[in-house]
Formats: C-alpha cells, sequence, structure tokens
C-alpha cells in the first residue's frame, strides 16, 4: 500500500513538473520579442497557454489590446488582457451572475464578448431561474454590456434573449455590416432529446444504450437592439442519420466509445471568407478525450451548410504520438494582416482534466478547405504588426 501511494505521489508530481514547464517555457518564450525591421513584431510561445479556461473566446478592441474570455466555474466570468496574445494579465471579474436582480442561477458558460458602437456586449449561457418544471437543465442565452472590455458587464435585460422552449447554449454571434443585421447561432442541448439513427440503432443492439441524446446547431436573425429574435430559429447541424455518412465515424465516437449515449453539436463560429460562411462545430462528448471540431459551409449565413470532406480538422493528438486531447469548443482569431488561429481548449497529460487554453495556426486554403495546424505543444512563432 506505501509502495502504491509512493507511486501515486510521483505521478502526480511528473504531471504537475510537466505543467509548469509548459507555463514557465510559455512566459519565457512570450519574453523573446523582437522587431523584425518591417513593421513586425515576433513572439515565441508553446501551448499551453498559461491560462486554465473552457470554452475561451479572444477578441482584439480598437484599443490594441487582446482580450481572453471563457468558462471557469463561477458565477461570472473573468477576463485577461494581452498586448502579443502570450503575456496574460488578469482583470479580474468582469460579470457577475446569480445575484437577486439578475435572472440567472448557475452554469455560466461560454462567453463571448462584441464590440459594437463604442459598446462592449457579452453573450453568454446561463440556467435560468423561470423553471417551474424543475429541469436538470434549463440553460438560456443571455447578454450584458459594458463601457470597457474589462467590465464591469451589466445585463441588459431582467430575462433572456429568447425562449425556445428547450435548453439552449454555446451563443455565437455574426455581424454583417453590408445588411447591418446580425445572426446568432447556438446549440440546442442533448438534454431530453432522444434522437432515432442508424447510430442509437446500432447502440441499442449492441446493448450500450437504451437511446441517443442529439445536440443540434440553430441560426436565427436577432433583433437590433439583442432584446429576441426575428422570426424562426433554422436547423444548420446536427450529427449523421446513416452509418455510411462519411462524418459519422468521427462524429459518433462518445457513442461507439460508450463514454455517454449523447451526440453532441455545439460550440459553433462562423465566419465569412470570400463569399463562403464557414461555420465551426465541436462534436462528441466535451468532458472526454474524442471532442473534436470540423466545419461546414454555405453561400447563406442561415445555410444549407454542407460538412466538409476534410473533417474532423482539429482532434487529439495521442494515437500520432502527442500528449492532448479534448480539443474543441473553438473560435476564430483573426489578425489585422489576415492571419487566422484557431484558440481552442484541450486537455494534456500535465494538465489532467483541467481544460487549459490552445492557439494554433490555421487556414483557408486557395481551393476553399479549411485547415488547423494543430494542437501543438512545440514552439510556435506570432509575427504581430506594431
Amino acid at each position: 500500500m506505501k509502495q502504491n501511494k509512493t507511486v501515486f505521489d510521483v505521478n502526480i508530481w511528473i504531471n504537475l513538473l510537466n505543467y509548469m514547464r509548459n507555463i514557465c517555457l510559455s512566459v519565457l518564450c512570450a519574453l523573446f520579442l523582437s522587431s523584425c525591421g518591417n513593421g513586425e513584431i515576433k513572439v515565441v510561445y508553446s501551448n499551453p497557454l498559461p491560462v486554465a479556461l473552457g470554452d475561451p473566446f479572444i477578441f482584439h478592441a480598437s484599443d490594441g489590446m487582446f482580450y481572453l474570455y471563457g468558462t471557469s466555474g463561477e458565477d461570472g466570468f473573468r477576463a485577461w488582457s494581452s498586448e502579443d496574445l502570450v503575456r496574460w494579465k488578469e482583470e479580474g471579474l468582469v460579470y457577475r451572475g446569480a445575484t437577486p436582480e439578475s435572472w440567472t442561477v448557475d452554469c455560466f458558460w461560454a462567453p463571448e464578448v462584441y464590440e459594437r458602437n463604442g459598446k462592449y456586449y457579452l453573450f453568454f449561457s446561463a440556467n435560468w431561474k423561470e423553471n417551474p418544471t424543475r429541469e436538470q437543465e434549463n440553460f438560456r442565452i443571455g447578454v450584458a454590456v459594458s463601457d470597457r472590455p474589462t467590465g464591469p458587464f451589466k445585463e441588459l435585460y431582467d430575462h433572456p434573449v429568447f425562449d425556445p422552449g428547450y435548453p439552449v447554449i454555446d451563443a455565437n454571434v455574426y455581424f454583417d455590416d453590408e445588411t447591418g443585421k446580425a445572426c446568432l447561432y447556438y446549440s440546442r442541448c442533448c438534454y431530453k432529446h432522444p434522437v432515432e439513427s442508424e447510430i442509437a440503432g446500432m447502440a441499442r443492439e449492441k446493448g450500450w444504450f437504451d437511446e441517443v441524446e442529439e445536440s443540434w446547431i440553430y441560426g436565427v436573425e436577432l433583433k437590433p437592439d439583442f432584446s429576441g429574435i426575428v422570426g424562426e430559429p433554422v436547423l444548420l447541424l446536427r450529427p449523421p442519420v446513416r452509418l455510411d455518412d462519411r462524418q459519422s465515424e468521427w462524429e459518433s465516437r462518445s457513442v461507439t466509445a460508450r463514454e455517454v449515449n449523447r451526440r453532441w453539436t455545439e460550440g459553433s463560429f462562423i465566419i465569412k471568407k470570400d463569399g463562403t460562411y464557414y461555420i465551426m462545430y465541436s462534436t462528441n462528448f466535451f468532458g472526454g478525450r474524442h471532442y473534436a471540431v470540423g466545419y461546414a459551409t454555405s453561400a447563406h449565413p442561415l445555410g444549407p451548410f454542407k460538412k466538409a470532406d476534410n473533417n474532423p480538422v482539429l482532434q487529439k493528438n495521442t494515437d500520432r504520438g502527442g500528449e492532448v486531447t479534448g480539443t474543441g469548443h473553438n473560435m476564430i482569431l483573426t489578425l489585422p494582416d489576415g492571419q487566422m488561429y484557431c484558440v481552442y481548449h484541450g486537455r494534456t497529460a500535465g494538465t489532467g482534466n483541467e481544460r487549459v487554453v490552445f492557439m494554433d495556426r490555421m487556414e483557408i486554403k486557395s481551393d476553399g478547405r479549411l485547415t488547423v495546424n494543430g494542437p501543438t505543444t512545440d514552439e510556435q512563432t506570432i509575427f504581430l504588426k506594431k
């Protein structure tokens, strides 16, 4: 027994030292800033970044700073600021929910912040106080506003943006500056949403699960003041129905690995590039090793969307000699010079079950294919315009 405990303690210290090594390497590499003589600054870093968060979101504000938000398990959200995307300063709690005047209760997830007309708008998910049937999952989407990216953010309204009659999470907003319209993208939760499919039938035949619940991604136009929606939500993405669908294998791994009787389609993020809308999304159990990212394309912001043949574009690398699992809930950070980065959370051997932030180069190639150069844990270089 003593020998087993010693081995266990040693493993804990090894994992801790590996994690600290990554943090120290990130800090030291961040200090390696050099001018390239052409208006650029060279920044060297390695993943994971020294911030432990789920569902990370970074935006480049008009003040020239980068701001990072994410899910931390608190009754609200914290922010971090950075000049170079690597050295991050914690700014404290910028939004607090679960107050007497708030519509929220708990489970504050997936914040995203947008700068519009001199204001900063925070979209997020949380459990709603109005719950007469005592549902275990009662998530809705809300919005808060601030004069600064570091808050304090105050809720715009004493109610969620809208109530579709089922739990929803993972808000993402696309602003069309040509039309002046905004579209909200979100995920209907798996909760109480069993769906028949060939995958569900297989799971039942093999004795794995009696049913398989699914989450689906929808899109809908937002009212200009964010007080509600315009029209009815449109179904954009869902897990495959047929076993011979080329997306079926990778999107069903949480079921076939018998992790859980759910198939997710969540964490969407949309951009427009050369007339095409690219929506990235995450699948499989967010707490498992198979969490992964794919994308779909459309000529219109509300679809129809076609899933890409080269999916998944981001997944665990442990079967290729790496140490990263659970890669997902990403967003796309586009720098002023057009460089694109996939920002997401993952787990490593050193961090264990704690979600940490990763940032890897991505691109949309001339043939329209989207690719992500990740997950990485070795040295990476960013060139920032001064």
